[in-house]
């Protein structure tokens, strides 16, 4: 269910910030990529687990998108990749570091329960 929710998010986002080159560089940034983060949904025992393979699968979205996409943006001399990988890395750990201490307050604390 939470991936369905991630790819609906995906379309919303789009009608807000559109910013497409080619229909499958849509499907990576947008439906796919806000759709991997509901795969923390199958980690239910172990939420923080969760939160680093949902994030971890929307970088992977995002990360084949700037180098396939955008690799027009890197500075001269610096591979894709690279850039792809430190561009978007850079707001993907803050998010996952964010993410991770938000969800271990709210287990902490007994807001969420682990699932069996």
């Amino acid at each position: 269910m939470g991936v369905l929710e991630g790819i609906v998010y995906g379309f919303v986002r789009t009608l807000r910030q559109p910013f497409i080159v080619h229909p499958i560089q849509f499907l990576l940034d947008y439906p796919l990529a806000f759709g991997a983060l509901g795969l923390a949904g199958l980690f239910r025992k172990h939420p923080i687990l969760g939160v680093v393979v949902g994030i971890s699968g929307r970088f992977v979205c995002h990360f084949l998108s700037g180098v396939v996409f955008f690799a027009t943006y890197a500075p001269a001399g610096m591979n894709s990749a690279v850039y792809s990988a430190v561009y978007n890395g850079s707001y993907l750990i803050v998010e996952l570091v964010f993410s991770i201490i938000v969800m271990y307050v709210l287990v902490k604390r007994g807001v969420i329960e682990m699932y069996l």
